[in-house]
């Protein structure tokens, strides 16, 4: 028996079934990764997930051209959009396997064809006509002596359904000019189907189909209505649970019998075969199971509802389904029930504000078979933003309906952002009262714990969950790591590396700067000192930094300081391009001082096979220049001698800065070290440098040797610059030698490169472009 492949999967779309489908896909073992195209605030946090946040279900070329170069075994389509487009078609003309329909994608994409088909096949539905002339639309309308839905025949974001109210031909008469001649829904309103109003419960029936057999989840029941109590206007869905009262064996044979089989017959008698996800919105009335309408992917929120239920490798049944053989695929359920919230922005369905910051509370992401799925976020500098109508959703598993209401419910009570606002009655068909407020306990004496011992595990959990995001946002192609794990990995070839590079490793830290971070009570820029002081010292071996792990060694953790420390990582390493794949926080109690703490750091990078590390010692030689990229300050080395100096000086952090008199000294001497990645990678690709010198605790005294072959010397010219003024006050107050000050400070230049003489105008070009302020300080 053959091992079988790993997969390499393309998701496409952003939402929270998105999120579902990454997550519930990332448990394969055959799953080595999944890029969501784009994905959102919180997919790019799941193992094995790569978000690529440049590349939209619209961009069908794109998308192609990034499978082709990812080498992606499979694609999986979220949005309907792609797949009434042809997306199936695109990817599996070129050889890549896609997890959806082909032309049968018309059942979604025009519900007067779905209805004609239902006709045709004798399928069970409300009684309808199509129209694509208003006028006999509009008298047909005033005609009928029953309560009818309106519904625009194109995509229209699960908002194209009109259904009556109390004053009911009036509003259906304003609703079918609103769409068909006020093209309310775009030309997705050119023709309509004016069908039957049918009355019942609703449920959701998703299945796994090959062409031939079909597969079901447990029915679903969703909640499309904005408000409690089935009120307002449509939206993309509310909330869900599942499995339904309802929804009893016998019916859902029927449904079987009477309606999808013949729906899957159908379609292939029609060549036009079905492989993918069917949902088939079902109406259960007084006449038995009607067909509401077909959808040709996997619902939402119900997948979110559905995938946390489903025992069993998604992947797998994909693959069974896109090549024939779902047969031999048990699709199972586990027992006990699923609830799904959703929390929309102020305002949606209409219109709505995006941009808003979200929190969530710690204890959310503690609870067990706890799920948060993001819809409409974004994530940028570490801060998760609304961006989006559907914004988020909580789902719970529990053993009963009870408990998992109460769950989700509880969950959604730690989630906040402006506008909140969400459904209250979630599953209320199913239960007669239920209440969703939680139980108080009289709490236990206390026993003994870690925590009393002087060591927090809860903070450090919930430091865990809260600097999850920023790390996150650090993701490259190629990342296989998750904070709270035990480590990270980068799959090579993945971040284009497609034979076999060198790796570059590095470690270093930060010290006594951390205690001006202390004294200042500002630490959200000490971890970008620590990322600039491995990422710069990768850089120096011309390698491209990878992904870097961070230690927090403290006399005891305080999350809010932790979160601060690791915002500023996170922003360090999208300034060195780089991912934060994980780390390790201590409480070391009096080994540190009360309020102190101390980072450390290592950082790996590669550099593509054929291009030979730096220093390219035996190419230097007498003649080549050096140029210095300014510093933006000491950086991150000489801050005890910096302390010293101004305890002499008796000058308070808080005072203004001699040298800077617009801010503080405080504020000043925190001036995050100068991460030169972006700047001089280009330069490398070019091979326009032979050596690189980060200066650092040595100055340039110490460190441009290091770089120099046997028989060369560094010939400095002190003058060629103007000393910035924080050194010139530090020598005058502290009255320190000249000698002494290049050897501790870098005196305003952070980076020297050596370079040949042709190469120099090309060199300061590329580099000014790039921002950097570049100084020929010298040469060999």
């Amino acid at each position: 028996m053959t091992e079988e492949k790993s997969l390499r999967i393309l998701l496409i779309g952003g939402g929270a079934r998105e999120h579902a489908l990454a997550w519930k896909l990332s448990q394969s073992t055959r799953v080595e990764a999944i890029f969501c195209a784009p994905g959102n605030g919180a997919t790019g946090n799941i193992c094995k997930a790569i978000n690529v946040p440049d590349l939209f279900p619209d961009q069908h070329a794109d998308l192609l051209l990034f499978a082709t170069k990812s080498k992606i075994d499979l694609v999986v389509v979220g949005p309907e959009v792609p797949l009434v487009a042809g997306i199936v078609d695109v990817f599996e003309s070129h050889g890549i396997q896609c997890f959806g329909p082909k032309a049968a994608a018309r059942m979604e994409g025009s519900k007067t064809f779905a209805k004609d088909f239902m006709a045709r096949h004798h399928i069970p539905t409300a009684r309808y006509r199509n129209f694509s002339d208003y006028a006999e639309a509009r008298k047909h309308l005033e005609s009928v002596d029953y309560k009818v839905v309106l519904k625009a025949d194109g995509l229209a974001a699960g908002k194209g359904v009109i259904l009556p109210s109390s004053d009911s031909r009036q509003q259906m008469c304003d609703a079918l000019r609103a769409t068909m001649v006020d093209k309310q829904f775009g030309s997705a309103g050119s023709e309509v189907v004016i069908e039957e109003y049918l009355e019942g419960q609703e449920l959701s029936f998703l299945s796994f189909v090959d062409g031939y057999t079909i597969k079901s989840l447990v029915p679903a029941q969703d909640h499309k209505q904005v408000f409690d109590n089935d009120q307002g206007p449509n939206t993309g869905g509310m909330g869900c649970y599942a499995p339904t009262p309802i929804a009893s064996e016998k019916l859902i044979e029927e449904v079987h019998r009477e309606i999808l089989q013949p729906t899957v017959d159908g379609m292939r008698k029609e060549r036009m075969p079905f492989k993918g996800l069917l949902f088939t919105g079902i109406m259960v009335t007084k006449d038995g199971p009607k067909v509401l309408e077909y959808n040709v992917r996997f619902g939402d929120p119900e997948t979110q509802t559905l995938l946390p239920l489903l025992d069993g490798d998604l992947a797998e049944i994909m693959l069974a389904c896109t090549n024939g053989y779902l047969d031999t695929i048990d699709v199972k359920c586990k027992p006990g029930s699923c609830v799904t919230v959703v929390a929309a922005a102020g305002g949606y369905p209409n219109s709505y504000n995006k941009g808003y910051p979200i929190t969530i509370d710690a204890e959310a992401y503690e609870a067990k078979d706890i799920h948060i799925f993001h819809a409409g976020t974004s994530l940028a500098s570490g801060v998760l933003r609304t961006a989006g109508g559907r914004v988020i959703a909580a789902t719970a598993l529990a053993a009963d309906l009870d408990n998992a209401l109460s769950k989700a419910y509880d969950t959604m009570s730690k989630i906040h952002f402006e506008g909140m606002h969400y459904r209250k009655d979630i599953a209320h068909r199913a239960l007669s009262h239920h209440s969703v407020s939680a139980s108080n306990h009289e709490r236990p004496e206390v026993p003994l714990t870690y925590a009393s011992a002087g060591v927090s595990i809860d903070a450090g959990t919930q430091l865990v969950h809260r600097i999850k995001t920023l790390a996150a946002s650090t993701r490259q192609f190629g990342s296989k790591s998750s904070i709270g794990g035990f480590g990270g990995q980068v799959d090579l070839a993945a971040a284009g590396y497609e034979q076999s590079p060198i790796i570059s490793s590095g470690v270093d830290g930060v010290g006594t700067k951390s205690r001006l971070a202390t004294r200042m009570n500002k630490h959200d820029t000490i971890g970008i000192d620590l990322v600039a002081m491995v990422a710069n010292d990768i850089l120096t071996e011309g390698a491209e930094p990878l992904w870097l792990m961070d230690t927090i060694n403290l006399h005891k953790l305080n999350v809010e300081i932790g979160v601060s420390i690791v915002e500023g990582v996170a922003n360090g390493c999208i300034q060195a391009n780089c991912n934060l794949a994980g780390g390790e926080t201590a409480e070391l109690g009096d080994v540190i001082k009360e309020n102190h703490y101390i980072l450390d750091a290592s950082c790996s990078g590669a550099l593509r096979k054929g291009r030979k590390p730096l220093p390219w010692k035996d190419d230097m030689q007498r003649g080549d220049v050096l140029l210095g990229l300014t510093s933006s300050g000491p950086h991150s080395n000489g801050y005890s001698l910096i302390q010293k100096i101004l305890e002499r000086s008796d000058l308070p952090f808080s005072s203004p800065a001699p040298w800077e008199p617009s801010t503080s000294v405080g504020l000043s001497l925190l001036t995050p070290t100068k991460i030169y990645v972006r700047s001089l990678l280009t330069l490398f690709e070019k091979d326009l440098v032979k050596g690189a010198a980060h200066i650092t605790g040595g100055g340039l005294v110490e460190n441009l040797p290091r770089i120099l072959p046997k028989g060369l010397k560094a010939a400095v010219e002190a003058k060629s610059w103007t000393v910035p003024e924080v050194f010139r006050w530090l020598k005058r107050e502290g009255n320190v030698a000249k000698e002494e000050m290049a050897r501790v400070f870098n005196m305003g230049i952070g980076m020297v490169l050596v370079v040949a003489a042709e190469n120099v105008s090309e060199v300061t070009k590329v580099l000014e472009e790039k921002g950097e302020k570049v100084l020929r300080v010298g040469g060999l």
